[in-house]
């Protein structure tokens, strides 16, 4: 590193913030590298050997700050764990000096913060390292990355696939709803609560993007032809609803095993943690046609598929002389 006088020079934002910024062929890179990671787990050459991971989880995690953790020990890094009281941050340090002081001794920072995307790009853009956002209040890109890889693992094919998602718009539907944006011939019905739909701007976003998404907030509104059943724990982690009420309006967007009889060959989804008796029974979540199970342990592999296209490239890039660079 040379010697630097004065704040460092604000980079480019790097990394995966949002699966909004990935084109059709990046994202399906990731959604086939993942398959390919899950059925073997040796398919690499540790290509994160002498490299540095933080991994920034604020808010609680049990997937995917583990499937990060032990993701990038297996692609060869060293990994920094940092939990709610570790940082500065804390005391009053700012996110840009924050992320200034990670950015010269890290490779990349993986960050839960259930906070506003936009700080992760701030991060990023001030730590001039990639970022992964695990999940921030708008979105959570890695958990839809999972969720296409494993649709695509147990279907075949991700083109043409029917998603009908069922319970609250969080951030892992908006990450499903953009993802789905970059599927051909793909539609994605989500069934909603009244006032707990997606965004509007993301809704419409995803829909300029070529998504054919159909809300609804009936259960009386349901597609007749399904191939993937997805539903959430009604309350997000890292989130509070302000209607102490909230509860009865969710009531009826439950899934029982005679509501998933009405699509008999559709498999069923859950991004998990689930509570049974809430949006899922426990005969659904632990059934023949519950794929969630193959989907928890598909975070393992979806996230080393992130850390690769993430990474790597990124450390390459920075090997390359700044005379050749600027050829």
């Amino acid at each position: 590193m040379r010697a630097m006088r004065g704040a460092p020079e604000v980079g480019v934002e790097t990394g995966l913030l949002s699966l909004r910024d990935l084109d059709e062929a990046e994202l399906q890179r990731l959604v086939e590298r993942s398959v390919e990671l899950h059925e073997d787990a040796r398919a690499h050459d540790r290509p994160l050997a002498d490299t540095a991971i933080g991994v920034l989880f604020t808010k609680t995690s049990t997937r995917t700050r583990t499937a990060f953790s032990v993701g990038a020990h297996r692609l060869g890094a060293a990994v920094m764990a940092y939990g709610p009281g570790d940082l500065q941050l804390n005391t009053g340090e700012s996110l840009k000096d924050t992320a200034r002081i990670l950015g010269s001794m890290l490779d990349a920072v993986v960050a839960r913060t259930a906070g506003p995307l936009h700080d992760l790009r701030e991060f990023s853009r001030h730590g001039r390292i990639p970022v992964v956002n695990a999940m921030a209040t708008e979105e959570h890109p890695t958990q839809g990355v999972c969720d296409l890889a494993t649709m695509r693992l147990h279907l075949g094919t991700l083109r043409g696939v029917k998603v009908l998602y069922i319970g609250e718009g969080n951030n892992s539907a908006t990450a499903l709803m953009h993802g789905l944006a970059k599927v051909p011939a793909s539609l994605l019905t989500l069934a909603t609560p009244d006032g707990y739909g997606v965004p509007p701007e993301d809704l419409a976003a995803a829909r300029a993007a070529g998504a054919t998404v159909v809300t609804t907030a009936s259960m009386d509104e349901l597609p007749a032809d399904v191939d993937i059943v997805y539903t959430t724990r009604w309350q997000t982690t890292g989130t509070a609803k302000s209607d102490p009420d909230w509860r009865e309006a969710f009531r009826a967007f439950h899934i029982d095993e005679a509501l998933l009889s009405r699509w008999p060959s559709a498999l069923f989804m859950h991004d998990l943690p689930a509570c049974r008796g809430d949006e899922v029974s426990g005969a659904v979540l632990d059934g023949p046609r519950s794929i969630a199970w193959s989907q928890a342990a598909m975070k393992l592999s979806s996230a080393m598929a992130i850390l690769e296209q993430c990474v790597a490239p990124s450390r390459a890039a920075a090997r390359v002389p700044a005379q050749q660079g600027a050829r």
